[in-house]
């Protein structure tokens, strides 16, 4: 049973509720299910889809008995036995990745494709960890605001428009300061699921923006060399958020990708 205080989600639902299988959007860090919108308005007549929020993000609470990425995963798995979904495409973002990579390694049999967005396969080196926990330290003498404001500016591209750029920084703002914090451990925990990619039997998907600094292209050159029969996709002039920043690009490569999948 998913808790409410644990995941708060939203989906379209076909008319058809055609037998295609589902896919579920997993929203990156510090962010909530209202970044993945353009991509369920994009399916509503194509297959269920759904989006949700992660454990201390959006509309979810803070989590009493703490947060990881391993833990996200379990949380994924209530979710789809809560929707009857026995599989699932997984397409996450930057931390959604992590969740997708993690929770095919605890439930490959209820996986049936993978969309890696924007994101990476290896552990927070020690100075990513110290990094994170730099910014624990900065957000507890300061304002939720002021670590948006940072935050967004870096996961976009320079000629990203004001417009996208308030509504990343809305996201952030819509988390409490600790659940940023507790989310930043978090990450900073995270295992490596590097060895788990030589194993993906299913189709996958990797799409990076050029301009992303956060985990750039040669983060994901690095994935697809050891995924089988892999598709990597670049999206030129598109930082962090690539399916924001050009969600008509991302929507393509996307619709294309799931077009060969029932």
């Amino acid at each position: 049973m998913v808790e409410k205080s644990r995941t708060h989600f939203i989906q379209n639902l076909p008319t058809n509720l055609n037998s295609k299988i589902p896919i579920i959007f997993i929203h990156g860090f510090p962010f909530n299910h209202e970044m993945w919108l353009k991509q369920l308005d994009l399916l509503k007549t194509e297959r269920r889809a759904v989006a949700y929020d992660v454990r201390c993000h959006g509309r979810t609470k803070l989590s009493p008995i703490g947060s990881s990425i391993d833990l996200f995963a379990d949380d994924l798995a209530d979710l789809m036995d809560h929707l009857k979904f026995k599989k699932a495409i997984l397409c996450g973002l930057s931390m959604g990745g992590y969740i997708a990579l993690r929770f095919f390694e605890k439930y490959a049999t209820r996986v049936a494709g993978l969309v890696l967005c924007d994101t990476k396969s290896t552990a927070d080196t020690n100075d990513g960890k110290i990094k994170r926990f730099d910014s624990i330290k900065k957000i507890r003498k300061s304002r939720v605001s002021e670590f948006a404001d940072s935050f967004s500016k870096n996961a976009v591209a320079k000629k990203t428009s004001p417009k996208i750029l308030q509504f990343v920084k809305k996201m952030i703002e819509s988390n409490s300061a600790d659940s940023i914090c507790a989310s930043l451990l978090a990450l900073a925990a995270r295992t490596d699921t590097t060895l788990a990619l030589k194993a993906i039997h299913v189709p996958t998907l990797v799409i990076v923006g050029e301009e992303d600094k956060l985990t750039p292209p040669s983060d994901s050159q690095k994935m697809i060399s050891q995924i089988p029969d892999g598709i990597l996709k670049i999206i030129p002039g598109v930082g962090h958020l690539s399916n924001l920043e050009n969600p008509d690009e991302f929507n393509s490569i996307l619709k294309s990708f799931l077009s060969e999948l029932l």
